[in-house]
């Protein structure tokens, strides 16, 4: 196996560098602009000026689950459980957002050791019960069941909280169900935001539309492996995190455009186009082949690949023999240096953790570079991670 050191790919963060909280206007942030081996610095607001005429920019429209829901049993102990991945009625995240009466989750739990399994805890929210049984311990399956013909998106809504990064060593503010949702937040489904979306306002979007740059709409619902960090020495070790991916039959025509510069809006945007890429390349080979991109495909794949353009048309006639219009998949697709990108020529995105697999994902897009400009918007006093600032990472064009 190659060695991919992680501690080449760490660097100094201040505490103080992170924002714990967002700016009062969410395109006030900063925005370094590194084109061409270039950087300069600017605000979010002007963003516009700097993408080239032909860019088209794809945008993350998952939404934020308040995934974190607190119990408290009999005896005092409290009770945390993260919602993780839903198991039944479906394991498609909007469906079983609009599940009534009961539903089945992976989670993770706070206090385990205070919880037996078969134990039900109960929560009385806006005149609803809502119980919860641990089914499995190792597995972290839990049952929730309630009254009422309400969806379970509505019951966690009542006193679900905001899932805020672990990093930012806080806890979530009634501002922050506001603030840590993207304005074209649409699929509910996300435990963590896709944060370079949080700067964007209807002003920016006007100046895009004013310099006739188009836009769609992906969706990744954001997994809390998007925070694992990297624990092993050699990253080629690390295992990543899964994320559901769903596309549709418009986002394989814009795709399908000769001409465009794609530049996704952070790095769940990116994850979505690459592993499309990588799907079409399946259906070439199969063309029954399952939406499953893993982690290490990139990297296995045998023999001669095909132009983007071919991928996308393998899509679009998957989609069109089978009378799709959406497709739902999913990707743990591991973007780290000596990656060739295949969809993306350009990439807005937030400031990342050190030694992370997001550092990685940068590392891979911008090459050595990448030192740089973390080196810059550290000297010139950037706001770092999740409500921090921004940069548009441009390599050529």
């Amino acid at each position: 196996m190659a060695i991919l050191n992680i501690n080449d790919y760490r660097y100094d963060l201040p505490q103080e560098k992170i924002a714990l909280y967002p700016l009062a206007s969410r395109d006030e942030s900063r925005l370094l602009v590194w084109q061409k081996g270039n950087i300069t610095h600017h605000r979010f607001y002007d963003l516009a000026g700097f993408l080239p005429s032909s860019a088209f920019l794809f945008f993350n429209d998952t939404k934020v689950i308040p995934a974190r829901l607190h119990f408290r049993k009999e005896t005092g102990a409290e009770i945390e459980i993260f919602l993780l991945s839903p198991v039944t009625p479906s394991p498609v995240l909007s469906e079983t957002m609009q599940a009534t009466a009961t539903c089945t989750w992976k989670c993770t739990i706070g206090n385990l050791k205070r919880w037996t399994a078969g134990t039900k805890l109960s929560k009385h929210v806006q005149g609803i019960t809502i119980e919860a049984t641990l089914l499995d311990r190792e597995t972290g399956l839990v049952q929730f069941t309630w009254d009422g013909n309400h969806a379970f998106a509505e019951v966690i809504g009542f006193w679900g909280e905001t899932p805020l990064p672990p990093y930012l060593k806080r806890k979530a503010e009634d501002s922050d169900r506001e603030r840590y949702q993207t304005i074209y937040s649409h699929y509910e489904g996300a435990v963590a935001a896709p944060t370079a979306g949080l700067h964007f306002t209807e002003k920016v979007f006007a100046s895009l539309e004013k310099r006739n740059i188009h836009h769609d709409f992906v969706t990744l619902h954001v997994s809390a492996g998007t925070f694992q960090p990297v624990k092993t020495e050699n990253a080629e070790e690390h295992t990543m995190h899964h994320e559901q991916v769903i596309v549709t039959e418009k986002n394989i025509d814009n795709l399908l455009v000769p001409g465009r510069f794609i530049i996704p809006v952070g790095t769940t945007s990116m994850r979505t186009l690459e592993s499309l890429y990588w799907y079409g390349v399946k259906l070439l080979q199969d063309q029954h082949a399952a939406f499953i991109i893993r982690q290490n495909d990139p990297y296995e794949t045998m023999g001669a690949l095909p132009s983007a353009r071919e991928s996308m048309e393998a899509i679009k006639k998957y989609m069109n023999r089978n009378g799709l219009e959406t497709i739902t998949g999913e990707t743990s697709i591991f973007i780290k240096p000596g990656y060739t990108f295949r969809i993306c020529q350009g990439l807005i995105t937030n400031f990342h953790q050190p030694a992370s697999t997001l550092i990685l994902l940068v590392a891979a897009f911008a090459g050595k570079d990448w030192k740089t400009i973390y080196n810059e918007a550290l000297k010139n006093d950037y706001r770092f991670l999740s409500y921090g600032d921004s940069s548009l990472l441009i390599p050529s064009g």
